[in-house]
């Protein structure tokens, strides 16, 4: 693949922080677009884009009004047109509960999809003390998981606590963002010994039903560090046994044994459905000395 075919999104504040982040550990396989209100959001850089909801001089923002960021996104559509020509895969960050997240981000994605894009999205929900942001951001998703073809709901609540405990702010503790949009950018830009491909994943997230994404990361002797690892992801609580679909790649250093690979492998499988379908591959990283990382997309789980 090539580096335009895989777009980094990032709608509202929280969201283009997170992106350019993300962005910043693989610009040279994938582009990235920042898409607010709030020129303070836009970086400058190789391969950036920038969406602006309004017009510069326009002092009225989407704060709270995710009509009027849905309306907006929707006037760019000729600018996302040629965003997304050669596009593949899009990446998108968001937060939810304001305006720009809540309203702009369905219709990016939507935009996207129609494009022909596989559009994997990573939503953050807003902190149970804010009532008003909660039911904002709950409309919101049920419109961009009827869009996209994966919505991962992160939770802001376990990204704070995590944060605290690193003694980070949670704003800057997204090390798990940005370690999950780095594992897919690099599963599928390069080649390795078992590959996966964009069918591949078009496969996975094609089944019925909910759908996740995990990251993790360990020692290479100690495969259940790395699932413990991946399941401290700060995700909203989803039971991901009996999942209908599992891609999963498996990444480490020069020293990786096919028997590290499947004793790793069999544990992140072990949780889904017999019947599942699995699709694998791994790769060797020279720059993952004495580490191995597993990105794994769970799909098909059926709500209770």
């Amino acid at each position: 693949m090539e580096a335009s075919s895989i777009l980094i999104a990032g709608v509202g504040g929280i969201g283009c922080a997170w992106a350019h982040r993300a962005h910043q550990r693989c610009q040279q396989s994938a582009h990235l677009a920042l898409v607010d209100a709030d020129e303070a959001s836009f970086k400058t850089g190789e391969n950036i884009h920038h969406l602006r909801l309004g017009h510069a001089l326009d002092s009225v923002g989407c704060a709270a009004l995710p009509p009027l960021a849905e309306q907006r996104m929707r006037g760019l559509n000729t600018l996302t047109a040629r965003l997304f020509e050669e596009t593949e895969l899009v990446i998108l960050l968001t937060g939810l509960g304001g305006g720009v997240g809540t309203g702009a981000a369905q219709e990016f994605a939507r935009q996207a999809r129609q494009s022909g894009a596989i559009v994997l999205a990573i939503a953050a929900l807003p902190f149970s003390a804010q009532p008003t942001r909660h039911v904002l951001a709950m409309e919101g998703l049920q419109r961009l998981e009827s869009t996209a073809h994966i919505t991962v709901r992160l939770s802001l609540e376990r990204l704070a606590r995590q944060a605290r405990e690193r003694g980070q702010l949670w704003q800057m503790g997204a090390e798990w963002v940005e370690d999950l949009v780095e594992g897919l950018v690099r599963t599928l830009m390069h080649m390795g010994l078992i590959n996966l491909d964009l069918m591949d994943l078009r496969t996975i997230v094609n089944q019925t039903g909910e759908a996740t994404m995990l990251v993790g990361t360990g020692r290479p002797d100690d495969p259940r560090s790395i699932l413990e690892s991946a399941l401290k992801a700060p995700l909203a609580e989803m039971d991901v046994s009996g999942a209908k679909g599992c891609l999963i790649q498996v990444e480490g250093g020069l020293g990786m044994t096919i028997g590290q690979v499947t004793a790793v492998a069999d544990l992140f499988t072990s949780a889904v459905d017999e019947d599942a379908q699995l699709i694998f591959g791994a790769r060797v990283s020279e720059d993952l000395e004495d580490t191995i990382r597993v990105v794994t997309l769970l799909s098909g789980i059926q709500s209770g």
